[in-house]
């Protein structure tokens, strides 16, 4: 916590609260949002998952995650105080196109996105990524390795999705921790790049 001066306020200890940054974590259903928001967050992260009935179904694309029995409705929630002076804030946006409409409400204040993608089905990536280039927002790309399991590699990654050399990507398990710290900053390093060009 910080104190201002006392004297400039009077003698009294006025603290300073700290700055706060909002970052999306998107990418198409199944590809491990809800999971990589767990892995890194300080507090117990909020879910607002459901279970798969028969009502998703022919709504609901489960291709390559067949074994997936929840989906996010509404949005993840996570924190992480990086110093006194910064606390990063988290938000998982659902998958499923029918949630799409809340991408809107989440992406007001955010400062950049981590979009993740599984190379089973990079397509389900592409929604994504032109959400926040139309935006004009800068984003990483986190690849889901699942299970530590690489079947493509980074430039073929970047072929597929068509993503140009300055947006990073990460490859790697998203339930480490050490992973999502990785994707953390590399968005944080692509922001003051993106800053530093614009000045």
């Amino acid at each position: 916590m910080v104190f201002a001066d006392s004297e400039a306020t009077g003698g009294v200890h006025v603290s300073t609260p700290p700055a706060a940054v909002k970052i999306l974590v998107a990418g198409g259903f199944g590809v491990g949002k809800t999971t990589l928001v767990g892995a890194v967050s300080e507090v117990t992260p909020l879910h607002t998952e459901e279970y798969l009935t028969v009502a998703s179904e022919g709504v609901d694309d489960v291709g390559g995650v067949e074994e997936k029995t929840t989906t996010t409705v509404a949005m993840d929630f996570g924190r992480i105080t990086v110093n006194p002076q910064l606390v990063v804030y988290l938000f998982g946006t659902p998958g499923q196109e029918r949630f799409w409409f809340m991408w809107n409400d989440l992406v007001h204040g955010a400062l950049g996105a981590i979009v993740l993608a599984d190379t089973r089905r990079l397509e389900s990536s592409f929604a994504s990524i032109d959400f926040f280039e139309s935006r004009g927002i800068p984003f990483v790309i986190g690849v889901n390795c699942f299970h530590g399991h690489v079947d493509r590699t980074e430039q073929e990654v970047r072929d597929a999705l068509t993503l140009g050399s300055e947006v990073p990507l990460v490859m790697g398990d998203m339930r480490s921790r050490e992973v999502g710290r990785d994707l953390l900053l590399a968005l944080v390093e692509h922001l003051l790049a993106t800053m530093s060009a614009v000045q």
